[in-house]
């Protein structure tokens, strides 16, 4: 491979990648071998944190492009303990799923807020950088390594043979350069991945993928029900209604097994 995947990625295959990762999710409670101070607390307690709950609405209003509620959204995250660096790696992920136009001005809006909030005398923490990611053929492994753990087993099939750039790009960009960056752990991404996908209408299947992805990465029914409920208390109950539905239907079909 001879130029990364930086080189090589174009905005036009943000969504599908994203797409194409949630259908490929599949069930693995193993998923991720190592959990943070935050997300033991948050299992043994079996509910999220305010830092946690903040997340979903968030990533909800960036998703659909409201700025007002957004505004309100990043307010509320700050004080409830998100760093500049968690809110600012949030908005970056969700360009993969909403699109770069989004994500663009959901950034731009964090920065008025930040703005604001420093002339009230609000002292935000900084948070602190990504450690570094590999590039070239250590990237494609690591993501490739990323995929499997989220998805259970290696991810093959027809399509990939049939667009083999796709599966690159979700390997080395998606997978790769955006779950490899360790600033911002992976039960905090896909509560922004759910929140995003359940404020979309018509990508329900790939929010019922990303919600065995939580489960897998240790998230429980009972917290993801609580991000439901942080939906619907923050201006967003149709993205509550499609998230406790995707849920639920989750949680019937695994019962079947």
């Amino acid at each position: 491979m001879g130029s990364t995947a930086h080189d090589r990625w174009h905005p036009r295959f943000a969504f599908a990648a994203a797409a194409l990762a949630l259908a490929a999710a599949l069930s693995n409670p193993n998923a991720v071998a190592a959990q943070d101070k935050e997300q033991q607390m948050t299992t043994a307690t079996q509910s999220l944190t305010a830092r946690q709950r903040s997340i979903p609405p968030i990533a909800a209003a960036t998703a659909v492009g409201d700025i007002q509620r957004l505004n309100v959204a990043l307010d509320h995250g700050l004080d409830a303990g998100l760093t500049v660096g968690d809110t600012k790696e949030i908005l970056v992920q969700l360009y993969a799923y909403a699109g770069f136009p989004r994500s663009l001005n959901a950034l731009g809006e964090l920065m008025k807020v930040l703005d604001a909030r420093k002339r009230r005398g609000v002292r935000d923490a900084p948070g602190r950088e990504p450690g570094p990611v590999p590039t070239g053929k250590e990237l494609l492994a690591l993501g490739t390594a990323n995929q499997t753990k989220l998805s259970g087993a290696p991810v093959k099939g027809p399509l990939f043979e049939f667009a083999p750039a796709i599966d690159e790009y979700l390997k080395t960009h998606l997978f790769g350069d955006i779950f490899a960056r360790d600033n911002l752990d992976w039960q905090s991404r896909e509560l922004a991945t759910v929140g995003a996908l359940a404020a979309m209408p018509g990508v329900e299947s790939q929010l019922q993928s990303h919600i065995r992805i939580s489960m897998n990465v240790g998230l429980t029914a009972t917290q993801l029900r609580d991000a439901a409920d942080a939906l619907a208390e923050r201006g967003a109950p149709e993205a509550a209604a499609r998230s406790r539905a995707a849920l639920e239907e989750f949680l019937a079909e695994t019962a079947k097994r």
